[in-house]
Formats: C-alpha cells, sequence, structure tokens
C-alpha cells in the first residue's frame, strides 16, 4: 500500500524514503564474511564485485579502468568527456584540479570544465580511449546520453566496447527532441549487437518500460550526492532511493514474470556515502552499485580527490560542483578504498569489506539473497 499524505486541499504526495531512513535487520543466522560472495554477472560479463563506476573524467581514464577492472568492478568512460575532446585530457583535469583547490566556490572551475566541453568530440580520440582499455584486458563500458546515442553509437561498437551505458540525469523508453528524430530505446537497443545499461529512472512505471526496451541493466537515480546540484538547488528533483530501488526492484520482478524469465539488473547511483548505504542499496533490491565521489579519493582516480559529475559540465545549466570530494581524507590506493585493510573507521574505506560483513551478519552468502534481508524505517 502507498503511504499517501495530504500536502494540502486537493493535492497529496507520496512519503518516499532515503537510503539513511532505512536499516537492515539481522536474523538468528550469522555466517563467516569469508563465506560471503559479493560476485555479480550482467550479461556474458562476471565481475567480482557488484560496483560499477559512474561515468566521469574525474574517476575513469583508460589506465584507472584497468585498475578498477583489475580489482573485480565494471569501469565506465564518459563517452563524452574529456578522453574524447582532447589529446591531452591529463593536462586538462590537472588544471580543473588546480582550479578547484584553489577556488573554494567551485566556479572557477565550473566554467573551465564547461569551456574545455565546448570542444567537439573527436571519434578517433574516443576509440583510442577504448582500444587502450581493450588492448589492456578490461571489460570496456562507454557511456552516452540519450540526445548522442544515435551519433556515437556505431563509432564505438566498431571500436570493440562491450556494454554500453545509456545516461542522462532523467531518462525515458523515447527521448523526445523538437530538433531531431525522437529516440526509441527499444528499436534503438533491438538493433545492437552488444548489451545495454539505462537510465537513470526514479520510478516503477519508468523502470518497466526500460526493461521492455531490451535493456540488460537499469540504472536507478543520477548519481545525487554531495556536490551534484540536480536536486533542490536547480530542478527540485529528488530521488529517495531506498524506494526508487524498491519500486526498481517491483519492475524487475513484474517483468520477469512478463517475459517468463528475463531478468534485467537494476543499478542504484546516488545517495551512497559509506558501505552502509550500499549494503543498505543491495537490500533494498539493488544488483550492483554505481560510485563516483567514493572513488575519489583513490590515488588512480585522474581527479585525485577532486570530483565533478558529468552535469557538471552542461553548457547552461550546470548541476554540480567541481570540488574536493572529501577534505578530510588523505588520498588512498583504490585496493583500500575498495577491499582494505583500512584504518578509517567510517565505512568510506574497504567498501566491500563492510558489504561482506553485512552480508555475513544477516546470514546471507550472496548479493540475491541478501536482497530478502528485513529492513526497518528511523521514525
Amino acid at each position: 500500500m502507498r503511504d499517501v499524505v495530504e500536502i494540502g486541499l486537493g493535492r497529496e504526495a507520496r512519503r518516499m524514503y532515503g537510503l539513511g531512513e532505512v536499516d537492515l535487520v539481522p536474523s538468528r543466522r550469522t555466517r563467516s564474511s569469508k563465506e560471503v560472495s559479493t560476485a555479480w554477472q550482467i550479461d556474458a560479463y562476471q565481475m567480482d564485485i557488484p560496483v560499477m563506476t559512474h561515468p566521469t573524467d574525474a574517476v575513469v581514464s583508460p589506465s584507472s579502468a584497468l585498475e578498477f577492472s583489475n580489482l573485480g568492478g565494471l569501469a565506465v568512460l564518459n563517452g563524452e568527456g574529456l578522453w574524447a575532446r582532447h589529446a591531452d585530457p591529463e593536462a586538462a583535469i590537472a588544471e580543473l584540479r588546480e582550479l578547484a583547490l584553489e577556488d573554494v566556490t567551485g566556479h572557477r572551475a565550473v566554467a573551465r570544465l564547461q569551456e574545455l566541453h565546448r570542444a567537439p568530440i573527436d571519434q578517433e580520440l574516443l576509440a583510442a580511449a577504448v582500444q587502450k582499455i581493450r588492448d589492456d584486458g578490461a571489460t570496456v563500458a562507454v557511456r552516452v546520453s540519450p540526445q548522442r546515442a544515435r551519433e556515437l553509437t556505431p563509432g564505438l561498437i566498431k571500436a570493440g566496447i562491450d556494454l554500453l551505458v545509456i545516461q542522462g540525469t532523467i531518462i525515458s523508453a523515447e527521448h523526445v527532441s523538437g530538433e531531431d528524430e525522437p529516440l526509441n530505446l527499444k528499436d534503438f537497443i533491438g538493433g545492437l549487437d552488444v548489451p545495454v545499461i539505462a537510465g537513470g529512472v526514479v520510478d516503477y512505471k519508468t523502470a518497466l518500460h526500460l526493461m521492455r526496451t531490451g535493456a540488460a541493466g537499469v540504472i536507478v537515480g543520477y548519481g545525487g550526492v554531495n556536490g551534484v546540484t540536480t536536486t533542490g538547488p536547480v530542478l527540485g528533483v529528488e530521488v529517495h532511493m531506498a524506494t526508487a530501488i524498491a519500486d526498481a526492484a517491483a519492475a524487475r520482478r513484474d517483468y520477469l514474470d512478463e517475459t517468463g524469465g528475463r531478468y534485467v539488473h537494476v543499478i542504484a547511483d546516488g545517495d551512497i556515502y559509506n558501505s552502509g548505504d550500499i549494503a543498505r542499496a543491495v537490500a533494498c533490491g539493488a544488483d550492483a552499485v554505481a560510485l563516483g565521489p567514493l572513488l575519489a579519493g583513490a590515488l588512480e582516480s585522474p581527479g585525485r580527490g577532486v570530483y565533478w559529475d558529468s552535469v557538471a559540465a552542461h553548457p547552461n545549466l550546470p548541476r554540480g560542483h567541481v570540488a574536493e570530494a572529501d577534505d578530510e581524507t588523505d588520498l588512498a590506493p583504490l585496493v583500500e578504498v575498495l577491499n582494505g585493510p583500512t584504518n578509517v573507521p567510517d565505512g568510506t574505506r574497504n567498501l566491500m569489506g563492510g558489504l561482506r560483513r553485512a552480508m555475513a551478519k544477516c546470514g546471507y552468502t550472496d548479493v540475491k539473497g541478501f536482497q530478502k534481508v528485513d529492513l526497518s524505517v528511523r521514525t
């Protein structure tokens, strides 16, 4: 039953919950964390951990993609970012980092990011970045926006990507534009030879529609964490992730019944600040999570502690800062961030150790089973 409240005469609103408002309820059985598996497989691609990166140049470069892949995750390169626009993206990122550390408002860094993104996309540069990741032996995943999916995808497939991520702030099964022919994702995905992850969505109906397009995975949320201003300040859009994930998981269940067994993965992207939030996201029904700021503090991340979301580069309405992800924490090797060991006790390091321990304390040995754990809501 939907929890609906009246906010005024003739106007009602649904009560929804963020990840920080729900908690796990352990069962009578516990296990050793050594018996827990965090393996995740989407289509033919097997990962050791249920984590993909948010597609931002602050976190993903061809070299960091390899490091992330070696540690068992799925790195997603931004196909419309600096690697596709500049011959020396490392220099551009270093400049952005310096600006962000000098200016606490981040406005100068955002202005420079916008300027860097005015350079046209060079498909040869993008193909070269894809080839570098492929040659290194990592699974190649690249993000494009719905607006440019038709333009960029043929070149990406030719370059040898394994997975295509079609991601916008809020996405629908049919992207309508007054300037171009509408992008019908069902027709578009049906004509591709690579699996597609699409998102973000925030409700049951849109999640179900995206599943019906043939997507292998659906992203819930839009990376909403500190530094992203799509919420109240700019658009007034807020994603209450616990409810949004549970709604998408319900759509996954109904679609599984509708198709007689086709399973679509739910990937949570937003409201994740620590390993406890990762555990909560999985408990609400996510198969995997997408991480951005939590990975920005890794030594291997191009931004080296400075983070920005791809929407921060919007030419007319930037919806994010270019700023330090966490000014209280020193940089650490990616292996410590993901798998430990660590001496940082706040859940921002050894993320998978935290997830494994949560699963073990609740008596579950795999991610799929952990989606059935009991939950409580804070009052």
